[in-house]
């Protein structure tokens, strides 16, 4: 059993959905990151998604576009990303899980990439802008490594695409909520809550349901979960955070924290 499905399984006994926390690896520096992570699970976050700082992130919204900046002027590459995963697995038992373009990992290799990913402790990997139909090589490699393959269902996803996408998938599914790119939103639409209930009889018994894009408050998450998901996931409100707080790191910490530990209340029903 992977670390990912296993933190599922427990949350699904004790009737609480999970808060999935997402930060951009090297924001504001690759020497802070461990630090924000240390926060973020110390106010409640189950898993913990690194971005990996990308030029050109077409999902992403202005502010994880700003994050990724911030971070590859700090000097952060695909190589300081694994050893900052490194250093939150030597101090959390918590799964991580890397979220990336396909660029970076094919340009190192894809075999050598996830093999050294997995030698750190990295448990599974989002890669977007790679399409399910074109990742059989991708999920050779990370089912040899024992690294789950996360992919994504959006609005626009048909049944048949999303048939085919579950049965592609592990660890869990992340279901993008809206149409458009990453972003803190002011609140969870009905729209959104009708489409975990059309996607969820397909997941259901099969793989845990994540849904992200727009969630930034906690009566967000308690809606997310209360639909049916079993997990929300939030990564502009912690990069929002790290921006307005960029010049005091105390401060950004104490507030992760608290943020993540109000997240983290509302996911339990």
């Amino acid at each position: 059993m992977t670390a990912i499905k296993e933190k599922f399984q427990k949350a699904k006994v004790n009737g609480e959905g999970l808060l999935i926390g997402y930060i951009t690896a090297g924001d504001p520096t690759p020497e802070q990151t461990p630090k924000i992570a240390d926060a973020l699970i110390r106010g409640g976050v189950d898993i913990l998604e690194l971005g990996l700082p990308f030029s050109d992130p077409l999902a992403d919204g202005p502010t994880i576009q700003e994050a990724s900046l911030r971070a590859l002027n700090a000097g952060t590459t695909p190589l300081k990303v694994l050893d900052i995963a490194r250093q939150i697995k030597a101090k959390h038992n918590i799964p991580l899980v890397v979220m990336t373009y396909y660029n970076p990992v094919f340009h190192l290799g894809v075999d050598s990439f996830l093999s050294q990913a997995k030698t750190v402790g990295v448990d599974g990997f989002i890669v977007p802008d790679l399409p399910v139909e074109e990742a059989s090589a991708y999920q050779k490699a990370a089912k040899m490594h024992k690294i789950d393959t996360i992919f994504l269902a959006t609005p626009a996803t048909s049944n048949d695409r999303l048939r085919k996408i579950v049965d592609s998938s592990s660890g869990f599914l992340y279901l993008v909520s809206r149409f458009g790119v990453t972003g803190a939103q002011t609140s969870v639409t009905d729209s959104t809550l009708q489409l975990i209930k059309h996607v969820q009889p397909s997941t259901v018994n099969k793989i845990p349901l994540a849904v992200g894009f727009g969630i930034s408050k906690p009566e967000h998450v308690r809606r997310i979960i209360a639909a049916g998901a079993d997990a929300a996931i939030v990564g502009s409100a912690f990069i929002n955070i790290i921006k307005d707080n960029i010049q005091d790191l105390k401060a950004a910490l104490v507030e992760l924290q608290a943020v993540a530990t109000e997240l983290k209340s509302a996911s339990k029903l």
